[in-house]
């Protein structure tokens, strides 16, 4: 059977994508490439350079690396409309918030990098709690079932 004749469950409707469901998918796959990015720096000045503890350097880039899964499984999985996309996201910009925090409460030098991550992490809550993005996912809100069974 071709994929037009087998559509994913989690597929609502053939509609096209809204643009804040892929302003949001964008924003969580930024997220998770800083995060590699990070990661990858963190590791390779640890196996390279000469840190205070290289193993404490390793594990922390290693760290980066697998928690960037998190936002760029979301990222795929809103771009392909799966519901179960959301959450993930929403957990990740909750995670980034006090990030951000701690980065604007740090050095002179961290503080554009908190406020970019905290201007991301609120533009994405917004748009993936958006009417919009939760009817594309397929998402209904607690009682919709109860209006469906009444009519």
């Amino acid at each position: 059977m071709s994929p037009e004749q087998n559509p994913t469950p989690d597929a609502p409707t053939a509609e096209p994508r809204p643009g804040r469901l892929t302003a949001a998918a964008a924003l969580a796959a930024l997220e998770g490439l800083a995060l590699v990015v990070g990661g990858v720096y963190v590791l390779v000045l640890g196996l390279t350079g000469s840190p205070d503890d290289r193993q404490q350097a390793v594990t922390g880039g290693v760290t980066l690396i697998v928690l960037a899964l998190l936002p760029l499984l979301a990222a795929r999985g809103l771009l392909l409309r799966r519901s179960w996309s959301r959450g993930p996201a929403v957990i990740t910009q909750i995670m980034a918030l006090p990030v951000a925090y701690n980065l604007l409460q740090a050095d002179s030098m961290t503080i554009p990098g908190g406020i970019a991550l905290a201007v991301v992490a609120v533009a994405a809550l917004v748009l993936l709690v958006n009417p919009a993005t939760t009817r594309a996912l397929g998402i209904r809100g607690p009682g919709a079932d109860d209006v469906q069974d009444q009519k």
